[in-house]
């Protein structure tokens, strides 16, 4: 009896102790960076830290996190006696303070949600075997409130005698990022908390997409009201409100397509180009808009005011336009497009020189010309007009009384300015709230921006940047012309989009600097105020690497032609950018910029949108570019076929538990789970967790090991992580689970092998079937049919298709046709793998509405023709 409660007692262990190596995983090598169990960056806490002093100025805990986790120290240690207390403390704490390192997600391995989370950090080599030396009987009660505690005294006794079992499932392979090692790397924490640099010095940020299938997105704006909405425009004419949970109402806040002048063109600069909301718009309710029409062949900028409709808070009336101000323009280029409000009130208005090349219009070009409101900056008063003229002249405006100059001037000499914006001020001090900065597009050579003052003359046609132009103008005395902040050549891009100053609060690495574009390389760029001597310092910035955005919902990847920039009310800062150049394709993305360095403290930004009545349907948002999201599922998906958990498996955190690979130990081939412990004769030892005298451990335990039953009723829990699986995560699982259950039901039906009637070289289908023109298949190295590269049978040919403008309803037209129901996932880049150069690229621009037959019937380029490359090979998941 007793040799058969042996042999069942070294049963059980054999089958669970792969279960607490799991929970004492092992972790993988790389390089890491800062991010917390929450999946976000590291924080300065608001509150000092008490009890884990070491990340008092940069870590993972709050004041409130702090306190359970000293909580939960004293619990343990009420085990001790003082001797034990002094021997054992030290490692206790330092255990359950790594929650607090800002490399947590490291140590706990924790840095993608789709992967197994250690229950412990991971430890060092050395300090490891000091720990077990010293202390090795404490793991149980470090793990006992993850599980049942009389199950983990049980296991972790098997190991506890066993130091390089011990250390083999406790220590972390990597010695750069183990505990305490982390802390002492000089590389690592030489610039802990700051924007990351590659080794250029570029700042490698992220970015998260916000909005999608837009058409040119000319510009983005809030109502400062507290709803925290969002208003896009495109330039075809049409604005878009968005609500603060990222999805769209499907009534547009403005349709003006009818009378909006503008053309498929790529690169026209015709078009809706602007909207400004009144700055009391709460109260005032007036919208005002900058656009091309053609009146009588003759091209103008038109600027009017529309009123909102009392009936719909999201709608303006649009039998209330009031036409504010009409340019003629002489030509189709050089448009100007900026409208905003500063912190005056007045309307500012900013106005191109009216084409061509080198401003040749007149003796000095219209620029220079204060008679007309060409290459000018404008500023209007347009309150109280609703009984007189649309506008009035600002008392101080600079030339009111100067003979011949138009009055509304508020400054001169500007090209073609793109993309204006208002300094909101140090979000403490104030400094530098109301300047004005200004993106104005170069001639031949440079770029420049600008910061615009009352008065000045910024230098066109006479200077491009620093440089002269026009060098009898630039050599004229009286010129007086204010120069750039800063002005890039040609090499570096060549039409300038002017940006904001960060004032935001997310991302306080970022407050006070100065993010801009260039709409032609795609560059983004930045610049920093030297407070002392006035200079800006320029620093490019670039996307992250895959471990540098290794967080959820962002990426590191955007289209290039970068057409606006913009602030949403909390001061967080956005771009607007396209793959297609053209007012007609649905290729334009909003993107937030993210420093993924470093956070603010958890609660400090949070606020509540006030209430929006809505009329129509909302349209939720789905992210088209989130390549890292969609490969992640996809992890996920083929993590569930493979698993080879025995048992139902445990959660921590939501995630599935898996085994924890080890050259040391085997994985289960059994499918039977372990007896369970109300039904084996076999005596289990117990720790001290209950009021209850504990029994007799198995393993004898040092003099200093107290087994005084625990007072504290303090059970400590993790901060809530939000893991629980997306929407497509969800079907990506059931996906994986479906397949495993029942061997591929949903695999396209082969023919059986063998010659058919049918059967001739070069038909191009399986077994001689002759294929159609449209026909398509998945191509993988995984042998999974539901899933791969999407490759389309034409002109006797398989090639590949891009995927621009490819979309969910382009891959359900795909999953359809392969005997599936729908389309799981769209992925791009070539994130399902890459042809080779031989394959051809097929199809371009494929737009579907869903219910075509084959992607022949969507609408696409010509049949070879394509701009892309290999690397942007579309591949779909189907369901």
């Amino acid at each position: 009896m007793a040799l058969q409660t042996c042999n069942l007692h070294h049963s059980l262990i054999s089958h669970l102790l792969p279960f607490v190596l799991l929970l004492l995983l092992h972790a993988w090598g790389g390089c890491c960076h800062p991010q917390c169990l929450d999946y976000k960056p590291p924080f300065e806490p608001r509150q000092p830290l008490v009890f884990c002093k070491e990340y008092i100025k940069f870590g993972c805990c709050d004041l409130e996190k702090d306190g359970e986790i000293s909580a939960k120290f004293y619990t343990i240690m009420e085990h001790f006696d003082h001797s034990g207390y002094e021997a054992c403390g030290r490692y206790i704490r330092s255990i359950l303070c790594q929650e607090c390192s800002p490399y947590s997600a490291h140590l706990f391995d924790a840095e993608d949600a789709n992967t197994p989370m250690r229950m412990l950090p991971g430890l060092c080599g050395d300090y490891c075997s000091s720990y077990w030396l010293q202390c090795r009987y404490t793991l149980s009660l470090l793990l006992e409130d993850s599980g049942n505690p009389q199950q983990f005294a049980n296991l972790t006794a098997t190991i506890e005698e066993d130091r390089k079992m011990f250390c083999d499932y406790l220590e972390l392979k990597d010695k750069q990022y183990c505990y305490p090692n982390v802390l002492t790397n000089t590389e690592l924490n030489a610039n802990l908390g700051l924007v990351r640099e590659d080794p250029t010095g570029c700042l490698e940020l992220c970015l998260q997409e916000v909005a999608n299938g837009l058409r040119n997105p000319v510009a983005m704006i809030h109502a400062e009201d507290g709803t925290h909405r969002f208003f896009v425009a495109e330039q075809l004419g049409y604005v878009w409100v968005y609500l603060a949970n990222g999805s769209r109402i499907d009534r547009p806040f403005l349709n003006l397509t009818h009378a909006v002048l503008t053309s498929p063109w790529a690169g026209d600069e015709r078009g809706f180009l602007c909207i400004a909301l009144h700055p009391r718009f709460d109260e005032v309710k007036k919208a005002y808009v900058y656009y091309s029409v053609s009146i009588k062949k003759e091209e103008r900028i038109r600027v009017s005011e529309f009123t909102l409709l009392t009936t719909d808070d999201n709608q303006l009336d649009h039998s209330s336009e009031r036409t504010i101000l009409e340019v003629v323009e002489p030509a189709s280029n050089h448009n100007g497009g900026q409208l905003l409000f500063g912190r005056d009130g007045y309307l500012y208005i900013f106005i191109g020189d009216g084409g061509r090349a080198g401003d040749p219009f007149g003796k000095f070009g219209n620029s220079q010309n204060k008679s007309t409101l060409l290459g000018k900056v404008l500023r209007l008063d347009v309150d109280n007009n609703d009984d007189g003229t649309p506008y009035s002249i600002p008392s101080d405006n600079p030339f009111l009384h100067e003979k011949e100059a138009r009055p509304e001037i508020y400054a001169y000499g500007v090209r073609n300015m793109w993309r204006c914006s208002i300094d909101r001020g140090d979000p403490t001090t104030g400094r530098g709230g109301g300047r004005l900065f200004c993106g104005d597009v170069g001639q031949n050579k440079f770029e420049e921006v600008d910061l615009i003052v009352k008065g000045g003359n910024y230098g066109w046609r006479a200077k491009e940047g620093f440089s002269c132009y026009d060098r009898k103008l630039c050599l004229n005395s009286s010129l007086d012309d204010i120069l750039p902040i800063f002005a890039y050549p040609h090499k570096l891009g060549k039409s300038v989009t002017g940006g904001y100053i960060y004032r935001g609060c997310q991302m306080p690495n970022l407050n006070g600097l100065y993010i801009f574009g260039d709409f032609m390389s795609g560059r983004l760029m930045s610049l920093k105020e030297n407070v002392a001597s006035g200079e800006w310092q320029y620093r490019e910035i670039c996307m992250g690497g895959d471990q540098t955005c290794r967080f959820p919902k962002l990426i590191n990847s955007y289209y290039k032609y970068i057409i606006s920039f913009a602030e949403d009310e909390a001061g967080e800062l956005y771009f607007l950018a396209t793959g297609v150049a053209s007012a007609k394709a649905r290729a334009g993305v909003v993107y937030k910029i993210v420093d993924p360095s470093r956070r603010a403290a958890p609660g400090k930004c949070s606020f509540k949108p006030a209430p929006v009545k809505i009329k129509g349907k909302l349209v939720h948002f789905y992210p088209k570019e989130g390549y890292r999201t969609t490969i992640m599922t996809a992890a996920f998906t083929r993590s569930a076929q493979t698993s080879i958990i025995p048992t139902s498996p445990t959660r921590k955190h939501g995630r599935p538990l898996q085994y924890a690979p080890n050259t040391t130990s085997k994985p289960l081939t059994s499918a039977q789970p372990p007896p369970s412990p109300s039904t084996t004769s076999m005596k289990r030892p117990k720790v001290a967790l209950t009021s209850e005298r504990p029994a007799a451990l198995t393993t004898p335990r040092p003099q200093y090991w107290s087994l005084k039953p625990t007072t504290s009723g303090y059970k400590p829990q993790r901060p809530p992580i939000n893991t629980t699986p997306t929407k497509t995560q969800e079907e990506g699982l059931r996906l994986g689970e479906k397949l495993e259950n029942t061997g591929g039901a949903n695999q396209v039906y082969k023919r059986p092998r063998g010659r058919s009637r049918d059967s001739k070289r070069g038909r191009g289908g399986r077994g001689g079937r002759k294929l159609r023109a449209g026909s398509v298949r998945l191509v993988t190295t995984d042998g999974l049919s539901d899933r791969g590269r999407l490759e389309i049978f034409i002109r006797g040919e398989w090639g590949t298709v891009c995927d621009d403008l490819f979309t969910s309803k382009a891959g359900s037209v795909v999953c359809r046709q392969l005997g599936f129901t729908t389309a799981l996932v769209v992925m791009k880049r070539a994130a399902l793998g890459e042809a080779d150069r031989n394959v051809r690229i097929l199809l371009d621009d494929v737009e579907c509405e869903g219910g075509e037959r084959s992607l022949l019937e969507c609408k696409r380029s010509r049949v070879g023709k394509h701009n892309c490359s290999h690397g942007e090979d579309v591949g779909v998941i189907c369901g």
